[in-house]
């Protein structure tokens, strides 16, 4: 156990940190996992779905992809106004309106509907991701920041888990009030987020200064500690705020990201048609459970994975070899879709690629970035990387043929491949190119 001398006692390094992860993971965690279930939700109502509306595999593309325009154009701004009006009220504010647009989605009545309800939830949506990072920054120093957002992180495949589990559960079970059953995915879905956002709302402290389960010596410590690491701040320069949207750095780790962002997004949308494929004769409930097995592999890879990226540092290296795997896996999945139990094991590696990649690459990224353009460099890599949600997914549905959505994963694997050679490029940060404390 660390102890550090402040002021006239002693505070317990570990213990600190301790209260933070229990104190501040647990709704970070709630808030994006919830937010992703929500996102992907569209994957499973489809399986019903598109013979209510008439939705064929090109078409779910588009309306998967619509969700994405709006969300990059509402991103920066989102990320500008939380930094003014703090997280807690902004972050509560996201939640509340996006469950709200999640349930009125249950109860769209033909495709229009769906594509307007898409879009208004792309700009409820916009700035949680890159918002839940910076708020991370304020509460985690450089050496536990990657487990830290792993913990975030860890939310999505948590999501995805939960989502088949419950989606195809949902399908084959619930049609209460004379509601079909794949309007029920939204509506379900849609309430969990109100009801944090409202504890958000309450309870939730901006930062460490506010935070009253800390004692006020160690609010001092750990708010020294996250402002120490990072250049100096200029909270009225505007200017220098906005300087990251042409910072060359963040651009191209955005355009990286981006590419990233177009096979991660293809195997959220995606998946269930690909086991749907794999495994014709299965019931809604039976491709849920089939669906969360990738998802289970990428969620113990991501922990293991974010450990080993503080350890060992050698972010980039750890970057590149995840997104190898994801290819390797997408080609297996191609390759092998007559042979199910083969090509399952290829979306296995495909969700070990994808989700053991967001703690260190995410942690490269926050590194990277001075302290006065941390909310808008981080809303714009997240914010370009969302151009590849619209991208996969769009391209994954135009690409399928009728009887064969695999033959569609051929863009995401192309290119993830280019991004593992552009990370070739890439300089990682240098402690000591950060300025020393005063």
């Amino acid at each position: 156990m660390t102890t550090i001398a402040h002021g006239t006692g002693a505070i317990s390094e570990d213990h600190v940190l301790a209260k933070v992860r229990r104190s501040v993971l647990p709704i970070v965690f709630l808030l994006y996992m919830f937010n992703y279930m929500d996102r992907a939700n569209i994957g499973y109502a489809q399986l019903k779905m598109s013979t209510a509306l008439g939705i064929d595999l090109a078409t779910f593309g588009t309306i998967s992809a619509i969700f994405f325009i709006a969300y990059v154009v509402f991103e920066i701004p989102s990320n500008i106004i939380m930094k003014k009006v703090g997280a807690r009220l902004w972050l509560a504010r996201i939640g509340v309106s996006w469950g709200i647009v999640t349930i009125a989605t249950g109860f769209v009545q033909n495709t229009t509907q769906l594509y307007i309800a898409r879009i208004v939830l792309g700009i409820c949506e916009a700035g949680l991701f890159p918002g839940l990072l910076l708020y991370l920054t304020f509460w985690f120093r450089k050496q536990e920041r990657s487990r830290g957002i792993a913990g975030m992180s860890l939310a999505q495949p948590v999501a995805l888990i939960v989502g088949s589990i419950t989606g195809g559960w949902i399908l084959d079970h619930i049609g209460w009030f004379g509601l079909s059953s794949w309007r029920w995915v939204f509506v379900l879905q849609g309430l969990p987020p109100i009801v944090i956002g409202l504890w958000v709302l309450f309870f939730l402290a901006d930062r460490p200064a506010k935070a009253r389960w800390l004692a006020p010596a160690e609010r001092t410590w750990l708010e020294a500690e996250i402002t120490r690491e990072y250049r100096a701040e200029d909270e009225g320069s505007m200017e220098i705020e906005l300087a990251a949207l042409k910072d060359p750095k963040i651009l191209y780790l955005a355009f990286i990201n981006l590419l990233y962002a177009v096979g991660l997004y293809g195997m959220t949308f995606f998946l269930p048609q690909v086991v749907k494929q794999l495994h014709s004769g299965y019931s809604a409930t039976n491709i849920g459970l089939v669906g969360a097995i990738p998802y289970i592999f990428g969620a113990i890879a991501m922990l293991l994975i974010a450990r080993s990226s503080d350890t060992r540092g050698d972010r980039k290296v750890i970057v590149m070899a995840l997104l190898s795997v994801a290819v390797l896996g997408l080609v297996i999945t191609m390759a092998m879709r007559h042979h199910p139990n083969v090509a399952l094991v290829g979306l296995c590696l495909l969700a070990i690629g994808v989700f053991g990649y967001l703690g260190p690459f995410w942690a490269l990224a926050s590194e990277a970035l001075p302290r006065a353009q941390t909310a808008v460099g981080l809303a714009v890599i997240n914010a370009i990387a969302a151009g590849g949600g619209f991208f996969g997914p769009y391209f994954i549905g135009k690409t399928s043929k009728a009887d064969d959505v695999t033959f569609g994963l051929l863009f995401p694997a192309v290119c993830m491949a280019i991004a593992v050679v552009l990370l070739i490029f890439v300089r990682p940060v240098r402690d000591e190119e950060l300025p020393a404390a005063a």
